[in-house]
């Protein structure tokens, strides 16, 4: 059962490669998304990890979460499901148009 884990306070300047060595010492990952801005490319600081195994991701929660990587210390937990995100922004509700 695979296993989402959020890696957040990343330095601006960790790659891919660095989460997947850094994570695999305890336990096969299948995949790492480091989340950037969708308009500048540039990293936003943190990162979803997936490991295949809970017993994995525990470890890898266990050992780095608050360990210093790259000069910023992590902070690691299993992720949250995201919530449905509710429809727009429904208006104003104003007091309708005056009246002279």
């Amino acid at each position: 059962m695979n296993t989402k884990l959020y890696v957040g306070n990343l330095s601006f300047d960790a790659l891919e490669n660095d989460l997947q060595d850094l994570f695999s010492q305890h336990g096969p990952v299948t995949e790492v998304n480091l989340v950037q801005d969708r308009v500048t490319g540039k990293a936003r600081g943190f990162a979803f990890v997936t490991m295949s195994t809970k017993e994995g991701a525990d470890a890898a929660v266990q050992a780095l979460n608050g360990k210093e990587f790259k000069g910023r210390a992590l902070t690691v937990n299993e992720a949250r499901p995201r919530e449905e995100r509710s429809g727009g922004g429904g208006g104003g509700g104003g007091r309708g148009p005056r009246r002279y």
